[in-house]
Order: C-alpha cells, then sequence, then structure tokens
C-alpha cells in the first residue's frame, strides 16, 4: 500500500483523466467497423500475439475497440453502462488509481496472449471481456450495496451480480485447462493485484464518508490541556488511542458518551434505571 501511495504521489501528473471518454470513442470506431467491415477487427486490430511477435505491437491497444456485443442496441447499453461504472470508479478513486486498474488489465490481457502463445503454441483472440468484468468486478467491490435493475424490473445489489460472475470465474478455474487458467488469471491480473495493493477502500466509499462526516458534526473540538471525551462503560478518552472515535448517544437521557466498541453495545440509561 505504502508503495503505491509513492507512486501516486510521483506519477499522479500523467494520469489520463476521463479516460472513459477515449474508451467509449474506441467502442464507436468498432461498431462502425462492425457494420463496414466485420471482419478488418480479426484480421488487424485483435489480441493476436503471433502477430504482436512480428510487429503489429498496435493490436495491443486496437484489441480494445471491439463493443461488448453484436447488435447496435445491447452496444449501446453496455458501453453507457461501462461509461457510468468507469467515471464513477474514477471519480472516487481518482485517475491515477483508476488508470492504474485499468490498464492493469490492459496488460494482464497482453501477457495472457504471450504466455498461451509461447508456452503452449496456443492462439487465443483475447476480446474485452474480462477487462469489462474486471471493471465491474471493482465496482461492486466499491459499492456493494448499489442496486441494479435486470430488463429494467428486477432489483439486485451489485455484490450480488459479481457472486454470479465470481462463480462463474471459479469454475473456469477449477475445470478448465491449463490455457483456459492461464487466460482467466492473468486477464482478471487488474482486480486482483490492484485490490491487494489498496484493498482498504473504506476512506474513498461514499457511505464511510459521509458516516464520518455526520460523527464529526455531533463531536466537539478538544480544549486544549485536558481531555474532551469520555466513555461511559470503559472509561477511554482520546489520550488512550488516536483511532479512538466518540459520540453521545441519542436514545440514553443525559450526555452519556461512548466510544466506538460501546457505542452500539451498552445498555441505555433512562429515568428508571439511573
Amino acid at each position: 500500500m505504502e508503495f503505491f501511495k509513492k507512486l501516486e504521489r510521483k506519477y499522479s501528473r500523467y494520469a489520463i483523466h476521463n479516460l472513459m471518454n477515449y474508451i467509449v470513442a474506441m467502442y464507436v470506431v468498432g461498431m462502425f467497423l462492425q457494420y463496414v467491415n466485420p471482419n478488418f477487427y480479426w484480421q488487424w486490430l485483435c489480441l493476436d500475439a503471433r502477430e504482436i511477435l512480428h510487429g503489429q505491437i498496435w493490436r495491443i491497444v486496437t484489441f480494445m475497440v471491439l463493443p461488448p456485443f453484436g447488435n447496435l442496441v445491447s452496444n449501446a447499453l453496455m458501453i453507457y453502462l461501462y461509461y457510468s461504472l468507469g467515471s464513477t470508479l474514477e471519480r472516487v478513486w481518482g485517475a491515477f488509481r483508476f488508470n492504474v486498474y485499468f490498464f492493469l488489465g490492459v496488460l494482464g490481457h497482453v501477457i495472457a496472449a504471450l504466455l498461451l502463445y509461447l508456452l503452449f503454441g496456443t492462439r487465443v483472440i483475447l476480446t474485452t471481456t474480462y477487462l469489462n468484468l474486471s471493471l465491474f468486478l471493482a465496482f461492486a467491490a466499491t459499492f456493494p450495496d448499489l442496486q441494479f435493475y435486470i430488463w429494467f424490473l428486477i432489483p439486485i445489489k451489485a455484490k450480488w451480480l459479481a457472486l454470479i460472475d465470481s462463480l462463474f470465474i471459479i469454475q473456469g478455474l477449477l475445470f478448465g485447462n491449463v490455457a483456459s487458467r492461464v487466460e482467466i488469471i492473468f486477464s482478471m491480473l487488474n482486480f486482483i493485484l490492484f485490490f491487494l495493493m489498496t484493498r482498504n477502500y473504506s476512506k474513498v466509499n461514499p457511505r464511510e464518508i459521509r458516516r464520518k462526516q455526520e460523527f464529526k458534526s455531533q463531536v466537539k473540538i478538544k480544549p486544549q490541556g485536558r481531555t474532551h471525551h469520555r466513555c461511559a462503560v470503559c472509561g477511554r478518552t482520546e489520550l488512550d488511542g488516536d483511532d479512538l472515535e466518540f459520540r453521545y448517544c441519542s436514545k440514553c437521557e443525559g450526555n452519556y458518551e461512548y466510544c466506538q466498541d460501546h457505542l452500539y453495545t451498552h445498555k441505555h440509561v433512562t429515568k428508571d434505571s439511573q
């Protein structure tokens, strides 16, 4: 985590802002090619390791122009969805972190294609399927309780959709061959590595931010020279730890303050109990 923070401080100025605008533009080009010349992508743009090793290095980037589906309506809906997911993650994480996450996914796809060809002699044409899936998994990990509507009717939380996708990934890892396992592991490299490096997202989670703001609005500024907060249960004060938080209980009759360990577990004080 500290290593990543150092990278962010040093290279954040090089981050591409509004990255999803460029990705959507590439998808639009891919949709145009689907109707003008469907074979052009597979001949010249797809992620073909053999052709990359023969000098066609542009495929490392151009394979991303392939849109998620083959028809106009489905593509429009899914491109808008992925644009919304990616733009939201960039606003929450910051441009640098989102850039790192996305391009780790691209790098993982390239590594998977090259390994499969060099080690197993297998030409696997990787598309943007796992790249888009990793984007959704990142969104679900950051906003687990946000609801999506299947067919615009059935509400389901992001964490359950992510669980379903994860089951298919696990199935491929357990029952697939070596080539498919390499494909899955490296194609999901961004989700695996990035969340190992920056797995604590409570600081940027909107719900956590709102909770802390509400808490700060309820506590008073500590006077200098003496303690201000004291837990009515354990007696700890702010001097007992920098991470301790205190809050008054609205259900207790009187000015009773509790630390975070006893705020929700204490017995409420009423006139009858005093």
